[in-house]
């Protein structure tokens, strides 16, 4: 089985819409897919109804919390959507985007770029607006060369010169969140130092003793050595490895399943998930 669980759609930063990625998905030649927008699950209902046949979808939401200071994104999994006190986080996180984008935008053009909000809305549509989008103004607008390239101090870096803060969840709250709506956790990207500050091991250690189930280790934000520490670090804590592309479509260069998740921990992710349960492909309608 090959199985990739963490992408984005159009309802968030991503540039395929949900129906387009299951449909990619399917032709990449993968068995298992999941959807992880940021902050929301508008996406879901619109993938499940194009699944193709053989391909599985999983559910889920890449949570935005920050601990110390320091940001960082946690994959929940097959928990119920309609909880309501975590939809009500997700909601409040939401809200805040645009305020914040906007706030990104002023300060850029107070260092001189040329970039207009609706440059910004243009880009984002009907997805919930974030840094990926102000960062693809900047390509537009020929400051930088990549999305990537902007997720710089000198840009939109946590801390950097372009940068704005935002509502964010207390990652202890949305473990605990998710675990009510019967969820699983897992850290997206720990140690991606290239987007700047990353939470120390000792945080990690922290979030395990409060019930974090897992961290993702294949990713391409990860180099080798990083894996391997990251491997035995949970190996020590006692949590699941992911592997995942983090797509975004033509937003990033990685493809999907360019890194994957093991079958057996993909096994024991749905065995512990009692929120929601993956939905098989029966041959959707495909793309409208």
């Amino acid at each position: 089985m090959r199985i990739d669980l963490h992408t984005h759609s159009t309802a968030s930063d991503g540039t395929d819409t949900p129906a387009q990625l299951v449909v990619n998905a399917a032709a990449a030649g993968l068995d298992v897919v999941a959807l992880t927008d940021h902050d929301t699950v508008r996406g879901h209902a619109e993938a499940a109804a194009a699944l193709p046949e053989g391909l599985t979808l999983v559910t889920g939401a890449e949570l935005s919390c920050r601990i110390d200071g320091v940001g960082l994104h946690m994959l929940a999994y097959l928990f119920d959507p309609d909880e309501p006190e975590l939809a009500r986080e997700r909601e409040l996180v939401r809200d805040d985007r645009v305020p914040r984008a906007r706030t990104m935008v002023r300060k850029l053009q107070e260092l001189g770029v040329p970039v207009e909000w609706e440059q910004v809305a243009r880009i984002a549509g009907d997805g919930s607006v974030g840094r990926p989008h102000v960062a693809t103004a900047l390509v537009e607008l020929g400051v930088v060369e990549t999305v990537s390239d902007a997720f710089t101090p000198q840009w939109l870096a946590d801390g950097g010169r372009a940068y704005a803060e935002k509502h964010e969840l207390d990652p202890f709250d949305a473990i605990r969140l998710v675990k009510a709506a019967g969820g699983v956790t897992v850290f997206a990207h720990p140690a991606a130092v290239k987007r700047g500050d990353v939470v120390p091991e000792s945080s990690i250690a922290r979030l395990a003793a409060a019930g974090l189930d897992g961290i993702e280790v294949d990713h391409m934000d990860h180099d080798e050595p990083t894996r391997a520490r990251l491997r035995g670090l949970a190996r020590d804590l006692g949590l699941l490895t992911t592997g995942s592309s983090d797509y975004h479509g033509s937003r990033k260069t990685v493809g999907l399943g360019e890194y994957t998740t093991d079958p057996e921990i993909y096994g024991e992710i749905t065995r512990r998930a009692t929120g929601a349960f993956p939905v098989p492909g029966a041959g959707g309608r495909g793309p409208a």
